[in-house]
């Protein structure tokens, strides 16, 4: 089982980048499946997450409005478009998926599965 994370790099102040994840040994239809960022000397923290129909999706405050989350259950893909990224969005990027409730969506011992980090940096 494994989740691929793809698509970092570096931006500038109010650009854009799309994150993708695709997983590969098991489909996971039937999973909550959201991202968490880490910067360098903090704590992970909920970015974004979708419930496994794609029908209902969260933000943290930080990112609303900015970043959309989807899903392709028919592909076993992740997204996440980043669209007026800022300094503090530099961190690495985690997909993850997890049998949990959707409830937790932001609580990451909801996730069972998680993919490598991908780098984002945005520079001012």
């Amino acid at each position: 089982v494994q989740l691929q994370a793809s698509g970092g790099g570096l931006a500038q102040a109010g650009g854009s980048l799309r994150l993708s994840c695709a997983a590969s040994g098991r489909t996971f239809t039937s999973h909550l499946m959201g991202w968490f960022r880490q910067a360098l000397g903090k704590e992970r923290e909920f970015v974004a997450a979708t419930s496994w129909s794609g029908d209902s999706t969260y933000y943290a405050d930080s990112v609303k409005g900015r970043f959309t989350i989807a899903r392709d259950n028919s592909e076993n893909t992740l997204d996440l478009q980043m669209n007026g990224l800022k300094p503090e969005d530099t961190a690495a990027y985690y997909c993850a998926a997890g049998a949990g409730y959707a409830w937790r969506y932001g609580d990451p011992r909801a996730y069972n599965y998680w993919g490598q980090g991908t780098l984002v940096t945005v520079s001012s």
